[in-house]
């Protein structure tokens, strides 16, 4: 059973531990995912910084098919490098074709479950529901969910902030009221209209939303430690105007050049 530890606890609040990570979604072929890899784990290994580095959590979330080949490589990191998963069913086993167990992915060291992008619930209708349930088997072997909360449309000011908070809130509800309190939670909060935008949400917009959430009885409320990321058109330079509201990022494409990823670890460490 793996998890992730962290610096949160119920007697008092330091600092939760910074965490940034990337989604190669379905843009790699074979070849390139070790080729980013390979890069990345060069560039880690040359770093002056590496003490730093390792006072925060940071992963990388390949394709189902790469997985376990991601899994091997990073097990000659220099630093430790979190898999994970972009999916998985709410069942450990069974007459599921073409589902990804959750039990065989802890098995094989996945550590992050994303789960409940806004792309799985577009086209594949899945709903709060499905990703609570989701959640549950995740957690269940072990592994974090990285749940992904976000509005869908955008509004300006305490309007729009007002408009995210109520959508994400019964996003989060129904995810943290499946799970036991002393699970681990990871919520993205990318709003859907950022997804794949030219600039990312505004930054007094997400530390408003963010904050809010924080602040949630379903959040505070819990015993397991509940780390915020910012996604959404997230990359280099951006952090630290966040960094009020959210514990680091989750990346996309910005952070597909490895050279652009390890950027915005440093800055997610040092800010």
């Amino acid at each position: 059973m793996y998890i992730i530890k962290s610096q949160q606890t119920m007697t008092s609040s330091p600092p939760r531990r910074r965490i940034v990570g990337v989604s190669t979604k379905m843009y790699f072929s074979v070849a390139r995912t070790k080729q980013y890899v390979d890069e990345l784990l060069q560039i880690l290994s040359s770093a002056s910084n590496t003490d730093l580095l390792k006072t925060i959590d940071i992963f990388i979330i390949p394709d189902h098919v790469t997985l376990t080949s991601v899994i091997a490589q990073l097990k000659h990191s220099p630093l430790p490098v979190l898999p994970g998963a972009q999916d998985a069913f709410y069942e450990d086993t069974g007459a599921y074709t073409g589902e990804v167990s959750p039990a065989v992915l802890a098995e094989v060291g996945c550590r992050i479950v994303e789960l409940g992008h806004a792309e799985r619930r577009r086209i594949f209708g899945e709903t709060d529901a499905d990703t609570a349930r989701k959640s549950t088997a995740a957690a269940r072997n072990g592994m974090v969910p990285l749940v992904c909360i976000g509005e869908r449309s955008r509004a300006d000011g305490q309007a729009g902030v007002n408009v995210a908070v109520d959508e994400c809130r019964t996003q989060v509800e129904a995810v943290l009221s499946a799970l036991p309190g002393a699970v681990e939670v990871i919520l993205a909060y990318e709003p859907v209209w950022a997804i794949g935008a030219a600039e990312p949400a505004g930054a007094e917009h997400v530390v408003s939303v963010t904050q809010a959430l924080r602040n949630l009885d379903c959040v505070r409320s819990r015993e397991g430690n509940t780390r915020i990321l910012y996604g959404g058109s997230a990359g280099p330079g951006l952090f630290a105007q966040l960094k009020d509201g959210v514990d680091g990022l989750f990346l996309g494409r910005f952070a597909h050049d490895p050279a652009q990823f390890y950027k915005t670890i440093v800055e997610v460490a040092t800010a």
